[in-house]
């Protein structure tokens, strides 16, 4: 099992479970599930448990890690910029201060 995203976060934040043995995290005995660090959607509780899953875990985990790169690249900023540069064609992002004094003059 693991503990993705979605529809399920809320029933695996009250339980989530080592990918490889299964056990469950619990703040009792201090069982610490730590994340897969490419794609954080399956948790291990140990490097030993989380070498024996990686030949399961290797091809989900690469689709999963690039779709999480290329959503953070792609992802497209809040219409909180003034237009694009005319150099870098990057987006110019508000100076709120500057922002402010123009709307205050302008009242």
């Amino acid at each position: 099992m693991s503990c993705a995203g979605g529809e399920e976060e809320a029933a695996d934040m009250m339980m989530c479970r080592c990918a490889s043995c299964g056990v469950a995290e619990d703040g009792n005995i201090n069982i610490k599930l730590k994340k897969c660090n490419a794609c954080h959607s399956v948790r291990y509780c140990s490097v030993e448990c989380q070498k024996e899953h990686r030949p399961q875990h290797k091809a989900e985990c690469k689709k999963r890690a690039a779709d999480m790169r290329d959503e953070s690249l792609f992802k497209q900023p809040e219409s909180s910029h003034l237009g694009d540069c005319p150099i870098c064609c990057l987006p110019l992002s508000i100076d709120h201060k500057k922002l402010h004094c123009q709307i205050a003059a302008l009242k």
